[in-house]
């Protein structure tokens, strides 16, 4: 897959406006809304608003200022839903990258998963 980023991807749409979207927030570098097809009561993706296919796609090229808003909306959206430790019980982070990790949608995301007990992200090899 490489880096080569797809502008037509449906995150690349949402961001240009083509597609509407459930905005949980939005900084200068970054979008977070709710997944359409949740996975646990909270269930926000939040994406870079450059055209970055993964996060170490992201650590490489990104300027610092947005590697800072992305980090720091990624916390603000945990707070914000009540998933943070300072306000609950905690929260599961994903974010999928190529083939071998099952990235569906090539612009980088991550999910915020929280709300209930997560259970076991990987099951050991038998």
């Amino acid at each position: 897959m490489g880096y080569a980023y797809d502008d037509q991807n449906i995150f690349a749409k949402i961001l240009r406006g083509e597609i509407p979207n459930n905005t949980v927030l939005e900084t200068e570098h970054t979008l977070a809304f709710s997944d359409l097809y949740p996975q646990a009561p909270t269930h926000v993706l939040v994406i870079p608003k450059g055209p970055y296919v993964s996060y170490d796609h992201f650590a490489a090229e990104a300027s610092d200022a947005e590697i800072l808003d992305y980090t720091r909306a990624i916390a603000q959206v945990c707070k914000m839903e009540g998933v943070s430790l300072d306000d609950g019980e905690g929260f599961r982070m994903i974010s999928n990258a190529g083939d071998h990790g099952v990235q569906e949608v090539p612009h980088l995301h991550v999910h915020i998963l929280g709300g209930r007990r997560m259970g076991r992200m990987v099951q050991p090899q038998s």
